[in-house]
């Protein structure tokens, strides 16, 4: 069974230049979950200044519809958006470094040793009042200033992290630059280091075409669990030509083909995609809201 976590109301929303109100978003929430979504990341609490895209990540959780089976996940990057994220009913939370020290620094104005010390606390302060955290490293595939990230740095990255209270690991192709024979050796050096009761997520961008190779290559080493964004919405917005996330119901759509199950409705997931790319107003990545579901 794959685990889906749908970051298109996150990670998908916060590039793009049209904003949504708070009303919109929770509607393509609902669709998502109609469809059979259960996992999905829906905010992140950080400066409205320079992401306006999550200005109204408070408003967005008051609106939503609360279910037991769906959990709702918040981005955190600094102590302030975690108590910002603490006064509302958010389910768990997201936290993200780079395994780059260059591309972090222009994130986030310290290097990655800097920014996990700091995190740390954090996560440590976060668990204590009772919600989990899940930490994203990026450019874990490599990094548009520097190149080759060596794998050891990532390791490391994640082992601070787990040692930390994290419970869970999410590897980041954060530009697209990731190959499946590097995904596989990636993933089972993971495994062979931390075992396979640690909890390993990877998250692919297309930007070179490669995703949902990438996320083939992923699952076949041993990996259930995947991010990925409704019609493709997505980018960075300090990454140069980051394109969009891997494209949640093509994804569906390769596993459906090969009889893997999801749990989710692949048509509901298409009407999903035409919906917000007609908010949009612009033509998206989503390959099959195109072309349409291949009938044999």
């Amino acid at each position: 069974m794959i685990d889906i976590c749908e970051v298109g109301p996150r990670d998908g929303l916060q590039n793009e230049k049209k904003l949504l109100s708070a009303e919109a978003k929770v509607e393509l929430i609902t669709k998502l979950i109609d469809a059979g979504i259960t996992h999905i990341e829906v905010t992140s609490f950080v400066n409205p200044k320079v992401i306006p895209q999550m200005a109204d990540a408070e408003d967005v959780l008051m609106l939503l519809p609360k279910k037991e089976n769906i959990r709702y996940a918040g981005l955190i990057l600094s102590r302030s958006g975690l108590e910002r994220a603490l006064r509302t009913d958010i389910n768990y939370l997201h936290t993200a470094v780079m395994a780059s020290d260059t591309f972090n620094f222009r994130n986030a104005k310290r290097t990655t040793d800097e920014n996990v010390r700091e995190l740390e606390k954090i996560i440590q302060d976060s668990i204590q009042a009772n919600i989990d955290v899940t930490a994203v490293i990026g450019t874990a595939f490599g990094c548009p200033f520097e190149g080759k990230v060596p794998l050891l740095c990532v390791l490391k990255t994640a082992e601070k992290l787990l040692h930390a209270g994290c419970s869970e690991i999410i590897l980041a192709d954060t530009t697209g630059m990731a190959n499946p024979r590097q995904v596989q050796n990636t993933v089972r050096t993971f495994y062979d280091i931390f075992g396979k009761s640690v909890k390993l997520g990877l998250h692919f961008h297309n930007t070179r075409g490669l995703g949902l190779a990438n996320i083939l290559a992923g699952y076949q080493a041993g990996v259930t669990r995947f991010d990925s964004s409704i019609a493709g919405l997505g980018g960075c917005p300090f990454a140069p030509k980051a394109v969009g996330n891997v494209c949640t119901e093509d994804m569906v759509n390769m596993f459906h083909s090969m009889d893997i199950q999801t749990n989710t409705n692949l048509e509901k997931l298409i009407d999903s995609a035409k919906w917000i790319e007609r908010q949009m107003n612009r033509t998206l990545n989503g390959m099959l809201m195109k072309s349409g579901i291949a009938k044999y």
